[in-house]
């Protein structure tokens, strides 16, 4: 293990929220008056800001309204995270063998806290998480590398130590900017080929979560 410690992204990385993602959306923008959007287009959102989401499928900048978008989806989504997320294959085993090998292993997502502790309390992983870093706990959302410098910082390592894994190039531009390594993981929608011709250095792009974890070693 080349590691002091490994943090995540968590949706599309470790666990799958799509269900309450999309049913979020889909409620939120017919109450605001705008055409439902579609599943794979929501998809796609996943990475960024609740507000940026709203603002890159209905293009609307309206701080009022990116608001209400929040209210509105939170309202519909919220109840149904710790119901339907699903961790990743080889999800629970990559943080275990992390946590055998004496290795810290935390959370760094743009998701609420409490959300997120929720999560993976009902998935029954948090015994083997060092960390949660929720998008509440910041002041500035990924790429900004606030949030996971703070949980770097907190274990007394420096971010050359450390692994940030991710499945978007905006995990990949907070690595960079963080200082640490990283690796891409194809659990989302950002394929292989955006990661390689987006310019930011990766240690090892990941099929799968098994994939990374033999990678790690473990």
């Amino acid at each position: 293990m080349a590691f002091e410690a490994v943090f995540f992204d968590f949706d599309y990385t470790l666990g799958d929220a799509t269900e309450a993602i999309v049913t979020g959306f889909q409620y939120a923008f017919p109450q605001m008056g705008l055409p439902q959007p579609d599943r794979e287009s929501i998809r796609r959102t996943v990475g960024l800001t609740l507000e940026d989401g709203y603002t890159a499928l209905s293009g609307d900048p309206d701080p009022a309204r990116r608001a209400e978008f929040r209210r509105l989806y939170t309202e519909k989504a919220n109840p149904l995270q710790v119901k339907v997320t699903r961790l990743f294959p080889g999800a629970a085993e990559l943080l275990a063998a992390l946590k055998a090998a004496g290795i810290p292993a935390g959370v760094v997502s743009t998701k609420k806290s409490a959300t997120l502790k929720a999560v993976v309390a009902a998935r029954g992983i948090g015994h083997l998480l060092c960390s949660v870093t929720g998008g509440d706990m910041v002041t500035a959302p990924k790429p900004d590398p606030q949030g996971l410098l703070a949980a770097i910082a907190a274990l007394g390592l420096e971010p050359g130590q450390v692994l940030f894994c991710g499945d978007t190039v905006i995990d990949g531009e907070t690595a960079r900017r963080a200082g640490t390594h990283f690796c891409a993981v194809l659990n989302g929608t950002t394929t292989r080929e955006d990661f390689e011709t987006s310019g930011l250095p990766a240690d090892y792009i990941a099929d799968d979560l098994w994939a990374l974890k033999s990678w790690l070693g473990l």
